[in-house]
């Protein structure tokens, strides 16, 4: 379609494209033959499919309808607690049963936790094959599917086993967005709040000022302003993989919120919040660091936190403050002991720390749980 959104991502190892646009989902099969001139058409190279059967059920049928042969189903029951080296192991099996080999192409149909676990499992499988991203939630369209990180949960941690493989081309269909609930919508766009606030001043104002129609963009037809931060958060992470590609400085700026929303979705063993509520949750952490620190000033910290609170409404979680600061201790930014925590300087503006103390990090916990436990816990 003419009007897509093309951004190419330049990483050290890899250069490939997110296509953002409405109605994608129908001509994946003809662009994947494209990348791999014609070796769809001429039965040279299989495609397997990982999604779970809700997925598959909303969007197979048009995605399946522009390939030339069926592409084969590997299914994933639905849900975090899934995103585990048993669950990549057993799709592993399942491809060498079906003949899988080197030139075998995977395609991850579904969100975050699907996006993850398909491009380790092809990192994984025979060395290295080639996998492409097809992100039905807004959270990945907007980060988790492009990158090249991958990876799955261990009892420790969150995406404490992974490697560094990117996709060969991510295509981000705008109009999947209206089978989420409106809750996903709104975790979703807390990624894009916190894209703004590291490195987007315009992209966070847009946000602030915009709220009623990026909001109903994600449920309704007009996606004008919901493809305007779609394609500015994927510009965002673009530019941030191209400077820093495996993590070793600039890119962990993405990571603002994730330290203690990582902790809390470990607390709450996945089941309470979604990925974006929880880094919401960490975001205003955060900033509340920052902000004792004197590293940013009470107007901003202001603005922050009213724009974060204006796409929830954030929900309330059980935690003790003492065990969130316990599993921060493993997280896998961490460094010779060292917790690394992205701190906001302003709008647009982030910086890596690495001497956030163990007290300053539990008074920030202890103050974020007293706000959740003023909160009436949302159904």
């Amino acid at each position: 379609m003419s009007n897509n959104t093309k951004i190419t991502v330049r990483a050290a190892s890899a250069t490939y494209e997110v296509e953002i646009g409405s109605g994608l989902l129908a001509g994946v099969g003809e662009r994947v033959d494209a990348l791999l001139k014609g070796g769809l058409s001429a039965g040279k190279q299989r495609v397997f499919v990982v999604t779970s059967p809700e997925i598959w059920k909303l969007h197979g049928e048009r995605l399946a309808s522009g390939f030339p042969a069926a592409p084969a189903l590997l299914s994933v029951p639905a849900g975090e607690q899934h995103k585990r080296l048993a669950t990549v192991e057993r799709l592993a099996e399942e491809m060498a049963q079906h003949g899988a080999d080197r030139d075998s192409v995977l395609l991850a149909l579904g969100g975050g936790v699907i996006g993850d676990m398909t491009g380790f499992l092809a990192a994984m499988y025979m060395r290295g094959i080639r996998y492409i991203g097809v992100p039905t939630t807004l959270l990945a369209q907007v980060d988790s599917s492009l990158g090249g990180k991958t990876g799955v949960n261990l009892a420790a941690g969150k995406n404490l086993a992974g490697a560094f493989h990117h996709p060969l081309a991510v295509y981000a269909d705008t109009a999947t967005l209206h089978t989420l609930p409106a809750a996903e919508i709104r975790a979703g766009l807390q990624e894009s709040i916190k894209a703004g606030i590291i490195r987007d001043r315009a992209l966070f104002d847009f946000l602030d000022e915009n709220k009623a129609e990026v909001l109903s963009d994600g449920l309704d037809s007009d996606q004008a302003a919901i493809t305007h931060v779609v394609a500015a958060s994927v510009q965002i992470k673009a530019n941030v993989v191209g400077a820093d590609e495996k993590e070793s400085g600039e890119r962990m700026l993405l990571n603002l919120g994730h330290t203690l929303g990582h902790a809390i979705e470990a607390a709450t063993e996945y089941k309470q919040l979604l990925h974006g509520q929880a880094v919401a949750w960490g975001m205003i952490a955060a900033i509340g660091i920052a902000q004792r620190r004197g590293m940013v000033s009470s107007s901003e910290a202001e603005r922050m936190n009213r724009v974060i609170r204006a796409y929830g409404p954030l929900r309330g979680f059980s935690a003790d403050a003492a065990e969130l600061v316990a599993l921060t201790a493993k997280d896998k930014k961490n460094r010779s002991g060292a917790r690394s925590f992205v701190l906001p300087i302003g709008i647009g503006d982030a910086t890596v720390v690495r001497d956030v103390s163990e007290a300053e990090l539990l008074a920030a916990a202890e103050e974020m749980m007293a706000e959740v436990n003023n909160l009436q816990v949302l159904a």
